[in-house]
């Protein structure tokens, strides 16, 4: 398969039919361990513990090694789980995180909350400015972690360049593609070293499944497999591991749809009289825009918007009939956010106003329905705020 075929590869790669039974879809191993009739039989054994390694596990980490252009894939219990580990085994003591300034929620709180009890010091930084990041880097570094677009203010930042500065000062880049999906972005092939899913968002697609993974060379990998992910936990259950695959197939079909309506969506929005402005890559208006075409596919399904004040950001989540209130992203239903309320509310209200992500800003995951459904429904929450 071609390297940029990646709608065949999202069909195909890592699964075969079962050769006991001819199965087409591979078998949900729901077990914690697994038996041998004696011990040279165990000694030669491929699974022991699912803890360690699960064959639908397997196959969910073979598919996305090759969709994301990496040598080898972990899959974990949560994007979250995903994110610590992977961080955390690129700390030795003393060691130091510089990461971009707008970050998830989630990963601000490990930033914030957890390493610095470790030992690890976190400086944050704007990555859009590279010069910071050089003079930055040069106080030493162990991991530089960004992600792009960033949530939930869609800030774009250049990975190429960003992953250069970064290994010019011997730094290993980490990146949290959740956003974009690999089908409209693809960081390893950018530079990044280590990237980061969550694979409960939009790779499963459809609200039902937990997961993460990190994806990278095969001996960060194997690493991350036999000392962190075994040793805390963090391992996926196969049920969940299943549901992803069956939601991988139908990324590409899904993502062309999400990336349409939410230009459409975004499009309407910047034309609304009580929205004082739209933040989405795909629009000239996006303060990145012509970075975003540079890295991007397609721009994703994600969006912010913003509206006068809270009171008419209040009455927006409360009037919407169609689309949900969710924290979550990438379902096929349109799901709408407050951040500040929501996602980031544990961030100090000072930072969260200097990074952009003020009382009066809204995220929308947008689905799969008829745009003018979601149109329509944006459109009279809107005209009653």
């Amino acid at each position: 398969m071609e390297e940029d075929r990646i709608d065949t590869k999202l069909v195909h790669s890592g699964e075969k039919p079962c050769p006991l039974t001819r199965a087409l879809r591979v078998p949900v191993y729901m077990t914690s361990t697994f038996v041998y009739e004696n011990f040279d039989e165990l000694m030669k054994g491929r699974y022991f513990y699912t803890r360690i390694q699960n064959p639908t596990l397997e196959v969910l980490e073979e598919k996305l090694a090759e969709i994301e252009g990496g040598e080898r894939a972990l899959v974990t219990a949560s994007g979250m789980a995903a994110i610590t580990i992977a961080v955390m085994s690129c700390l030795e003591k003393d060691g130091r995180v510089v990461t971009s300034d707008i970050i998830y929620g989630g990963t601000h709180d490990l930033f914030t909350k957890i390493l610095p009890r470790l030992g690890f010091e976190v400086s944050y930084v704007d990555f859009g400015d590279i010069s910071r990041l050089e003079e930055e880097l040069k106080r030493g570094a162990s991991v530089v972690y960004f992600e792009s677009p960033a949530n939930p203010t869609m800030k774009v930042i250049d990975i190429e360049e960003v992953s250069k500065v970064a290994h010019e000062a011997g730094v290993t880049v980490l990146f949290d593609n959740t956003f974009a999906t690999p089908y409209c972005q693809q960081p390893l092939r950018l530079g990044v070293d280590v990237n980061i899913e969550s694979l409960t968002k939009y790779l499963s697609g459809h609200g039902d499944a937990l997961g993460g993974a990190v994806i990278g060379r095969r001996d960060y990998i194997l690493n991350l497999r036999g000392t962190w992910s075994t040793i805390f936990g963090a391992t996926m259950s196969p049920l969940n591991a299943w549901l992803v695959l069956r939601g991988v197939k139908t990324l590409h079909v899904r993502m062309e749809r999400h990336c349409r309506n939410a230009m459409v969506l975004a499009e309407f929005l910047e034309d609304h009289p009580k929205v004082k402005r739209v933040l989405y890559p795909g629009l000239p208006s996006h303060p990145q825009h012509e970075i975003a075409k540079k890295q991007m596919r397609c721009f994703g399904g994600m969006l912010s918007f913003e509206v006068e004040n809270t009171t008419i950001a209040m009455n927006v989540m409360n009037n919407l009939r169609m689309s949900y209130i969710g924290v979550s992203l990438g379902d096929v239903e349109t799901l709408v956010e407050w951040p500040a309320y929501m996602t980031h509310m544990t961030m100090p209200r000072k930072e969260r106003r200097k990074l952009g992500i003020t009382d009066t800003l809204i995220r929308v995951s947008v689905g799969l329905e008829d745009p003018d459904d979601i149109i329509e429904d944006f459109d009279q929450a809107l005209s009653q705020a």
